[in-house]
C-alpha cells in the first residue's frame, strides 16, 4: 500500500491515494502545464517525482493528503485535491490541482464538496482555508463556487496569496451544495 489513503467516490469520480501509475500524469502536469505558473512554474521529471514522494510522504505523516481525481468512467487521472499541511503553513489547507485533461468538467467542485465533507466528518477538521495566487482566477472561482470568502490577503512561500475561507462541513449552506 503506498498510502493509508481511503477511497472516496462521487457521481462520476473516484478520490483515492497516489498508485504508481499516477507519476507519469503527474509528471505530465509538472514539467509541460501551464497551470503550473501558480505552483512556482514549470519543474523537471525530478521533481514531479519528489512531489509524488512527498505526497505519499504527507498521508503517512498526517494521515491525509492528497487524492488522485480519477475519472471512473475512463479510469484517467483527472487532478489532485485533498489536505495539505506542509512545514510553516498557517493550518491546514483544501488544495487542489487539475491537470489540463480535467478542466471544464465541474470536477473540481465534484471533489471539492467531497474532500471538505470527508475532513469534517472523518478528520474533525473545521473550516478549512485555500491558499491562493490573486492572479489564479480558476482557482479564486472554484474557492468561491464552494462557498469560500476572502479572509485576508498575505505572503505564501515569498508570493503575494489570498486566504480564502471554506464553508464548515456540516453547515446548512455546505449541506445544501451536496443536496439534490
Amino acid at each position: 500500500m503506498m498510502t493509508p489513503a481511503p477511497i472516496i467516490t462521487t457521481k462520476r469520480l473516484t478520490l483515492r491515494g497516489p498508485v504508481a501509475s499516477d507519476l507519469a500524469p503527474q509528471t505530465d502536469f509538472i514539467v509541460n502545464s501551464a497551470r503550473m505558473e501558480f505552483l512556482g512554474g514549470n519543474g523537471s521529471a525530478q521533481d514531479a517525482w519528489f512531489a509524488f514522494l512527498t505526497g505519499i510522504g504527507h498521508w503517512h505523516m498526517h494521515g491525509y493528503g492528497f487524492f488522485m481525481i480519477v475519472d471512473t468512467a475512463t479510469n484517467t487521472p483527472v487532478g489532485r485535491m485533498g489536505i495539505l499541511n506542509h512545514v510553516g503553513w498557517p493550518e491546514p489547507e483544501l488544495a487542489y490541482h487539475m491537470f489540463d485533461n480535467g478542466e471544464g468538467h465541474g470536477y473540481a467542485f465534484e471533489a471539492g464538496l467531497a474532500v471538505r465533507q470527508w475532513a469534517g466528518e472523518t478528520l474533525g477538521l473545521g473550516p478549512l482555508v485555500s491558499i491562493i495566487s490573486p492572479t489564479n482566477t480558476r482557482s479564486i472561482a472554484l474557492a468561491k463556487r464552494l462557498g469560500a470568502v476572502s479572509e485576508r490577503e498575505t505572503t505564501h512561500d515569498n508570493e503575494p496569496a489570498i486566504i480564502f475561507r471554506h464553508l464548515a462541513h456540516d453547515s446548512a449552506d455546505a449541506r445544501a451544495q451536496v443536496t439534490p
